[in-house]
């Protein structure tokens, strides 16, 4: 392997591992801040908390292990970490799960191996394919979060903290938005922007700000005008400095809650896109290509559940997983709901 395909692995692989690392650093920092102190020890006392982190960072782990890719020679195609340890070989079409050969056929083939959830169609392992939705699940949740929540926090915080003009200004954006069905605007601006996972992030993205933008707004008009924001103003602290500073950090708990399920929210839009026709394409492995691929194999003769029941099943536990954690931080970090 030349030292050129080398640099270029380590270059591929350098995003996933900025990103794992980011988030090992907020985690290990915010530790030592006495809320989120005590919130990561109320967290270890719930039972349904932990359940939710260890399922959430399984599928984190997958996550980063199908981000992680390497060529073994220039005429290669890269492969990921799942892909070279869980991709099975093409059968000819249907197997059932744990199946030892073909189903449909009037003559059943033995299968070439083993297939855990079984294979679908043209012969691919379901499994597999389920582990390929996660990258995509929350690609689509993590880069439409990035786009919807500095919308929402900047417009929230001006309109809460400026009021006014800016307030009306604000206001009137976010109900004309709020008033659009969703799943409309969405795939409008997706077949403004051409199909594929950067235009449905972007769009989700754009049109997924309004409920958190509300949100911050009413809480900033509720922080604005307590004392030590006062004491900050008098002391000549600019604006600016006001809203990073004083106001924002104490907005945090509730914003990575809203967040959270915000998340798992996108991540259910990427498979009704993707029933209508507009999803991430049949490049990319995702949880609502396949539901969509599957929804006429019910009616068949044997019929065909695995490729269904295994995607649905997936995202009910990554969604499931994600509102728990929501409810578990909520209890945590707001003294209010402390129920211990």
């Amino acid at each position: 392997m030349t030292a050129g395909l080398l640099l270029h692995n380590a270059w591929a692989n350098a995003p996933p591992v900025s990103i794992a690392g980011v988030l090992v650093w907020i985690v290990m920092r915010s530790r030592r801040e006495p809320l989120w102190a005590e919130a990561y020890r109320r967290l270890g006392r719930s039972k349904r908390a932990l359940g939710a982190i260890f399922v959430l960072s399984l599928c984190g782990g997958i996550v980063f292990l199908d981000s992680l890719s390497w060529q073994g020679s220039r005429v290669e195609e890269p492969k990921t970490v799942v892909d070279r340890l869980f991709d099975r070989p093409f059968e000819r079409t249907y197997s059932e799960p744990m199946g030892s050969a073909t189903v449909g056929e009037v003559t059943p083939h033995r299968l070439l191996g083993k297939h855990v959830f079984g294979t679908d169609s043209v012969g691919k392992d379901v499994f597999y394919k389920v582990l390929k939705g996660f990258r995509t699940a929350f690609a689509i949740g993590g880069l439409a979060c990035l786009v919807a929540v500095p919308i929402a926090v900047t417009l929230g915080l001006s309109a809460g903290y400026f009021g006014g003009v800016i307030d009306d200004v604000v206001q009137y954006t976010y109900t004309v938005f709020g008033s659009i069905p969703d799943i409309l605007l969405i795939v409008a601006l997706v077949l403004m922007l051409g199909q594929g996972l950067s235009s449905i992030c972007l769009a989700m993205g754009l049109t997924s700000w309004v409920g958190l933008c509300r949100l911050v707004r009413g809480e900033t008009l509720k922080h604005r005008d307590r004392e030590y924001v006062r004491s900050a103003r008098a002391l000549g602290a600019s604006h600016g400095r006001i809203l990073v500073v004083h106001i924002l950090p104490n907005l945090l708990p509730v914003i990575i809650i809203s967040v959270t399920l915000l998340f798992s929210g996108l991540a259910l839009y990427e498979t009704i896109l993707a029933y209508l026709g507009v999803g991430v394409g049949s490049n990319f492995g995702s949880w609502g290509n396949m539901i969509d691929s599957a929804r006429d194999e019910l009616t068949r003769d044997p019929s065909v559940w695995w490729n269904l029941a295994f995607s649905s099943g997936a995202l009910l536990v990554m969604v499931l997983s994600l509102n728990v954690l929501a409810d578990a931080l909520r209890d945590a970090i707001d003294p209010r709901l402390r129920t211990e």
